[in-house]
């Protein structure tokens, strides 16, 4: 942490640029992240520095978004964690639309903890990840009864929140209340490796972009950089074609005076799921009503409606196939499959359709939803998908 009106302004990159450069490069990982982060800083210069001019970057170009306070104002707690919540692992292009009817349906977080978790999951549907959604949901919960219906400005109480981690609470903490933590994500790791041409590759990296990160976090407008930091990574050091001629950290950037930008962050190679597979039933009354079902409330896609359906293996449905169907019918397979990548493994559907008469009853555990109802209903990505597959329309309400 670095308070930017006291720290004094000092450059050591001649003193440790060659000890902290070479530690850097060949990727020695030996000391703590904390020790690393001592040796890397100095290479660059002081926290004090970069901290001021990322902020004065950030005042003329921060970005206009939804959830963030204007100038001048207090930011929202509810609204900012809601915000880090949605963007985990989703676009802020994706997430703005969702954002908005999101607080037009749940205004406060009392609003969110009052509500039932199908109309949560409802308003979720489309976003992905549906465990945040229902953590999203037991957190509200939680700090209505725990803390009154207000986040606690304290990163400990934060954490200790249903959903929230390392980096939701340092964000939280840091935007809403001042706090001067180190929100670190996927920009500002990309940000950092490049700044200070780190070799140890993600994700064993995490502890040491942590450390450096809160090396650089002033001690005043620590919101503000955090925001900066994230802005800095989304528009201008990106994952391709980083823009480092507009960079306010261009001149102490080590990666781009060794014109290796786009090289980092270095990763450690990923292995891929296995790829399984399944079969979709989709059942049509005469009246277009559609059979679905609601997942277990637990693990994946948990609490969400969808399409009957066989188990999702390695080795497809055993047998006949038309033993997972979910009523006797003249089932017809569908050229082609819907195929969908999950975090840890794809999956590929084959969808079978059929037309059944209007008055065939509901299997138990299932229900008959009218097409007009569909798109309040929680469906995922995935069985959206499956029904544009058996050509069935989803009409916003």
């Amino acid at each position: 942490m670095v308070d930017t009106e006291a720290a004094p302004v000092k450059s050591a990159r001649k003193t440790a640029g060659t000890t902290a450069g070479t530690t850097a490069r060949r990727g020695r990982p030996s000391q703590p992240a904390a020790v690393q982060a001592d040796l890397l800083a100095p290479a660059v210069g002081t926290g004090l520095a970069e901290a001021a001019g990322l902020l004065a970057w950030y005042d003329r170009h921060r970005r206009d978004l939804p959830w963030r306070a204007k100038p001048g104002e207090t930011a929202d707690p509810y609204r900012v964690w809601l915000s880090e919540i949605m963007l985990q692992q989703t676009t802020v292009t994706a997430v703005k639309p969702y954002f908005d009817r999101f607080l037009q349906r749940f205004p406060t977080v009392g609003d969110l903890a009052r509500a039932p978790q199908e109309a949560v999951m409802q308003a979720w549907a489309g976003l992905g990840y549906y465990s945040r959604a229902r953590n999203l949901h037991a957190c509200a919960q939680m700090v209505v009864a725990r803390h009154g219906g207000h986040f606690p400005a304290d990163i400990d109480q934060l954490r200790a929140l249903p959903g929230i981690g390392a980096y939701t609470a340092a964000a939280v903490g840091a935007i809403a209340f001042g706090i001067p933590a180190a929100a670190v994500d996927g920009n500002v790791e990309r940000v950092l490796a490049r700044l200070y041409a780190v070799e140890e590759p993600l994700p064993k990296a995490k502890p040491l972009f942590h450390a450096l990160a809160q090396a650089l976090v002033p001690s005043a407008r620590a919101g503000d950089f955090a925001q900066a930091f994230m802005d800095l990574g989304a528009t201008i050091c990106t994952p391709k074609r980083p823009a480092c001629v507009l960079c306010p950290w261009s001149a102490p950037c080590m990666a781009r005076a060794a014109g290796t930008a786009e090289t980092f962050p270095r990763k450690a190679a990923k292995k891929e799921g296995t790829l399984r597979l399944g079969a979709s039933f989709v059942a049509v009354r005469a009246d277009g009503a559609v059979l679905l079902r609601t997942r277990p409330p637990e693990g994946l896609l948990g609490g969400m409606a969808e399409l009957p359906g066989s188990p999702w293996t390695p080795d497809g449905p055993n047998g006949d196939i038309l033993a997972h169907a979910p009523l006797q019918a003249r089932w017809a397979t569908l050229n082609g499959t819907v195929r969908h990548v999950f975090t840890h493994f794809p999956l590929e559907l084959t969808v079978l359709r059929a037309d059944v008469p209007r008055k065939t009853p509901a299997p138990t555990g299932m229900r008959w939803v009218a097409a007009a109802e569909l798109d309040t209903e929680a469906l995922p990505s995935l069985m959206r998908k499956v029904l544009v597959k058996a050509r069935i329309e989803i009409r916003p309400v």
